[in-house]
């Protein structure tokens, strides 16, 4: 098998000696490559951000940037880097290197002050300058939304990355200032060429290992045979595990790239999106035809997290302030789940068992999520959290109604954050259904969510204020639809 190795800013480099553990961020690092910092080590903040070559969603290639300090350099096997070194053009005879046009703006809007961060916000802001469905408004008025620039530049893309200093209006400025690609930009017409293949990957350090098998069937065998093996798709869960917690693992089995769990299908009953699909890469394949996915997304963390995240591993961690369980419980949804023996269908009402647990057993995998259809055309996605973006929830609430003619007829409501478990909030649900859409039924039915779960007093809430949060979201979610449904 060829040795692993990275192709960074353009130069094949060997990831050993370094452990299977050993993160990109500090594989960069040991190679020179200061420009990625590590400022916390839990992808919150950025500093580490790096592109990567990854499939298009307009384009054969998309320059996709992630937090360096999560993801494994054996993950990236075969794989293709660019750092915020690697974006200026290199000056011929000893001439000073040309300024990327991302970092010209930096500069000259006053973008950077003591620039720790700095080169983490140009490679976000470069993946943004690079994605192929960007345009400027023809009006310039077209871009008063305060969150997308006249030049089509979205700052959801700089939702992940923290500044301590500068302050964010420059850095906002330059972002809404740089234009389109030129026709010879070398990293525009690499988007024209597909990426490379996930290489199947047995890199070996010491008494651990990190493998990428080419199957599902060769990940399922792996799992049945190394049962101290763990599954890791995106990292953004298992990264944190390793930085902040030292955990070490002997396998690591990496299933992120599997076609089987890479597939996307929208049929006449139901939408199956595979569990390695990263959350970007789910966003805009759908592309909206999913309500109450598009409303989760933008809340979901940050545009760094999700462009690594996977529902599988979101779902797979059984976490009980995971934002995309109340969602997928609203929606009815099921998962599959695969062994070496085969697949069963499990509704994921019935999925999660207790505190980070699961029916899952061992050796076994999320392939697929599965929503069926027709979707409930009344939808909410509430998180209340302390920040607006790019934090835990406290509280997490999901609807998902038919009203028909004034009637309520159907219901589907899930929580997060009130109990060992992600819940349906099935009172409720039953308070709802067959009355009307009406203040006096809202009113009563906010009392019985009240009520729902078991909420705890931790440093994120307290017990009453998660009770009374989910009282309000309803009431709140009446306010919203009432308008929409008389309509």
């Amino acid at each position: 098998m060829v040795a692993a190795r990275i192709t960074v800013n353009g130069k094949e480099t060997p990831i050993a000696p370094a452990a299977p553990h050993t993160t990109v961020l500090d594989f960069l690092r040991e190679r020179g490559l200061t420009g990625t910092k590590e400022g916390c080590a839990e992808g919150e903040c950025g500093a580490c951000s790096v592109l990567v070559a990854r499939p298009g969603v307009n384009s054969p290639t998309d320059w996709v940037a992630v937090n360096a300090c999560l993801v494994p350099a054996a993950a990236l096997d075969g794989q293709e880097v660019i750092t915020s070194e690697g974006l200026a053009t290199p000056g011929e005879a000893g001439a000073p290197a040309a300024l990327h046009p991302v970092q010209e703006e930096m500069a000259v809007r006053g973008g950077s002050q003591c620039g720790y961060c700095t080169p983490g916000f140009i490679c976000s802001m470069a993946s943004e300058y690079y994605r192929p469905d960007r345009c400027a408004h023809p009006d310039p008025a077209d871009g008063a939304d305060p969150e997308h620039g006249p030049n089509g530049f979205d700052l959801h893309a700089l939702s992940g990355n923290l500044c301590r200093c500068t302050g964010y209006r420059p850095i906002r400025d330059a972002a809404f200032a740089v234009g389109t690609p030129a026709e010879d930009d070398p990293l525009a017409r690499r988007r024209e060429q597909s990426p490379p293949a996930p290489a199947a990957t047995a890199y070996a350090q010491g008494d651990s290992e990190f493998l990428r098998p080419g199957t599902l069937a060769d990940a399922l065998r792996l799992l049945r045979e190394r049962p101290d093996a763990v599954a890791v798709a995106g990292s953004t869960d298992w990264g944190v595990e390793v930085n902040i917690r030292s955990r070490r693992a002997p396998c690591v089995v990496a299933v992120d790239r599997l076609p089987e769990l890479t597939q996307l299908r929208v049929g006449s009953d139901r939408v199956e999106i595979g569990a390695a699909l990263t959350l970007t890469e789910i966003e805009r394949r759908l592309d909206g035809s999913v309500p109450l996915l598009a409303q989760l997304f933008p809340q979901f963390a940050s545009r760094l997290v999700r462009n690594s995240a996977t529902l599988g591993g979101n779902l797979g961690t059984g976490s009980p302030i995971g934002d995309s369980p109340p969602v997928l419980l609203a929606l009815e949804a099921s998962l599959v789940l695969a062994d070496a023996d085969g697949e069963r269908e499990v509704p994921l009402a019935d999925y999660f068992t207790g505190y980070r647990q699961s029916v899952r057993r061992p050796g076994e995998l999320i392939r697929a999520v599965r929503i069926p259809l027709p979707l409930s055309p009344v939808t909410a996605f509430h998180k209340i959290a302390k920040r607006r973006f790019d934090d835990i929830s406290s509280v997490a609430v999901a609807f998902a109604l038919d009203i028909e003619d004034g009637i309520v007829r159907k219901a589907r409501i899930g929580l997060g954050g009130v109990a060992a478990t992600p819940i349906r909030a099935l009172a409720t649900e039953a308070a709802l259904e067959g009355r009307p859409w009406e203040a006096q039924t809202v009113e009563a039915a906010a009392l019985v969510l009240q009520a729902q779960g078991t909420p705890m007093d931790d440093h994120r809430a307290s017990a009453g204020y998660r009770s009374a949060m989910l009282g309000q979201s309803l009431l709140k979610m009446y306010a919203q639809t009432t308008e929409e449904v008389s309509s």
